[in-house]
């Protein structure tokens, strides 16, 4: 049996479309289709059935995978002791984070990472919703909430603050603010709320449910400019608009805010070296920047 075809069909299961699939393994979707069908009839028996939003695995595919999961399990453990392994860090570590983070904070750091380990490649995939690692979307995942279940290495990666912000153009041109009932009549940016991809993001609900809105995006840059352009308040992280001059705090000591983000892999890749070490550096960087992160009041 051949081994391709098995991992083509960990993938499909995984992701549970053939396009996915496809950007995963790095071919068109064709060939996956076409070694899917190999696999089929190698075994004799359908191992997915097709609908309409992907494809879903049969009684047969489930009872398939996971033997599947314990071969690719020793094949990558033979492929990290190998010689070839042990030489430097080579192959794909795809990261997803939230777009503010993953853009601020990560891509700066992961790039120099990348450039002292010519063989590695790194993919970041910095977006304004959730990446899903029991899809196999990436091989790292820094999220805002902790993943509920699943065979998954866990591991709180760090707090982080939010404040409210304006620009001093915006603060110079409406009536002052020194308490929350101040916030009535005034302009907010927000995102939009039935397409947040995280409960942790329903910050003016602890602080001001505002009666109008200049903007609202599903992206944290946009609401940054849109703030830094003078059309209102937003809640912004800290590392994102603290390093800003234009904006300024907005009830500082009271409209304070502190979320978390966690960190997340599969746990059949703890053992992979360039997992570990790419793991450990998303550590370090963001050890580093903790002052950023949670600057004091």
């Amino acid at each position: 049996m051949d081994w391709d075809n098995l991992r083509f069909f960990l993938e499909l299961a995984r992701s549970g479309t053939l396009v996915s699939a496809a950007r995963r393994l790095a071919v068109d979707h064709t060939t996956v289709a076409r070694r899917i069908q190999a696999l089929e009839k190698e075994i004799g028996s359908a191992l997915f059935a097709r609908e309409a939003g992907g494809h879903r695995l049969t009684e047969a595919g489930r009872r398939l995978q996971p033997q599947v999961e314990a071969m690719e399990g020793a094949f990558l453990a033979v492929e990290s002791a190998a010689p070839a392994a042990q030489a430097g860090l080579s192959g794909l570590v795809r990261i997803g984070a939230t777009e503010g983070f993953g853009t601020m904070v990560l891509a700066p750091q992961l790039a120099r990472f990348a450039q002292q380990h010519p063989k590695l490649v790194i993919d970041l995939l910095a977006m304004p919703r959730l990446v899903h690692l029991s899809r196999r979307e990436a091989d790292i995942v820094i999220s805002l909430e902790r993943p509920a279940r699943g065979p998954v290495v866990v591991s709180k990666l760090t707090d982080y603050v939010l404040r409210l912000y304006a620009s001093a153009d915006y603060l110079d041109a409406h009536p002052p603010i020194a308490s929350r009932e101040d916030l009535r009549g005034h302009t907010f940016i927000s995102y939009v709320d039935d397409l947040l991809f995280s409960k942790e993001l329903q910050y003016l609900d602890e602080l001001y449910r505002p009666d109008a809105f200049a903007l609202r995006s599903t992206s944290i840059l946009a609401q940054h400019q849109a703030t830094a352009a003078g059309a209102g308040i937003a809640v912004l992280p800290a590392f994102l608009a603290g390093r800003d001059p234009r904006l300024r705090t907005v009830l500082p000591g009271e409209a304070n805010f502190t979320r978390t983000f966690w960190m997340s892999m599969p746990a059949e890749n703890k053992h992979l070296a360039r997992m570990q070490a790419v793991w450990a550096f998303v550590r370090a960087t963001v050890e580093a920047q903790r002052a950023v992160l949670l600057p004091p009041e």
